[in-house]
């Protein structure tokens, strides 16, 4: 369960970063995401919950080149190894998803609007929404026990925080990184004490210059005798 709850915000992240590659796009921010064919990225995706426990599992995501979609126009095909497909495009106002598809299903389902990775420009402030879900709270005693089952999307706020930043991963020191911040609540049952409460769920991204996600931390705190969170980490380990 825990496992598919990993790949489920992997999927997302797409939602919040999508894809990995290096492009020729017209977009300045394409290079902090590329899209061209033939790129691999291969991420640790380590959950730490409030317990203590730990499991990683490795992640592989591969740009497929451009594409044409049925009543969508062209759009560049990203591929996650759980089985999701993403098509993105970059233009002068950011890169950003254009629709998606499991192994489960027959045809690409087009977003309604464009789901940014990075909006334009790239200057600290910038700002944009996309809606999310909670991928690591939980009922200790309930069935389902996972709370994205029952609970309906929240508008996540993110906003550029730093450019030019370096990061040290096990797939290299990057010195020219876009660090991205997530914000949203979600509002739950947390125990009988303390009734309803706003459980934060927070995202850090860190997209380096002709890489890539090289790093995202997913935060959903709990601190709950009812429900139990826990924090997300994927770290960029190896990239072509």
């Amino acid at each position: 369960m825990m496992r598919m709850a990993t790949r489920s915000l992997i999927a997302a992240c797409s939602l919040l970063m999508l894809g990995l590659g290096a492009c020729t796009g017209s977009s300045p921010g394409a290079s902090y995401f590329p899209l061209q064919a033939g790129h691999q990225w291969a991420y640790d995706a380590a959950t730490e919950r409030e317990d203590s426990s730990v499991e990683h599992e490795a992640m592989t995501l591969s740009t497929l080149g451009e594409e044409a979609l049925d009543g969508g126009g062209r759009a560049y095909r990203r591929r996650s190894d759980s089985g999701v497909d993403y098509w993105l495009r970059a233009d002068d106002t950011g890169t950003f998803r254009v629709a998606t598809k499991t192994d489960l299903e027959a045809e690409p389902t087009l977003d309604k609007a464009p789901r940014y990775v990075l909006k334009m420009p790239l200057a600290v402030g910038t700002q944009w929404q996309a809606m999310t879900t909670s991928y690591l709270l939980r009922r200790r005693n309930e069935f389902p026990p996972e709370i994205r089952h029952t609970h309906a999307p929240v508008m996540m706020q993110y906003r550029i925080e730093a450019l030019g930043e370096k990061l040290k991963t096990r797939a290299g020191e990057f010195s020219d990184c876009i660090r991205v911040q997530g914000t949203a609540s979600m509002r739950l049952f947390a125990d009988p004490v303390n009734g309803f409460k706003d459980m934060p769920l927070s995202t850090t991204e860190w997209y380096c210059k002709g890489v890539g996600l090289a790093r995202l931390v997913r935060s959903e705190p709990a601190q709950s005798t009812f429900l139990s969170g826990g924090t997300l980490t994927l770290e960029l380990i190896e990239w072509q």
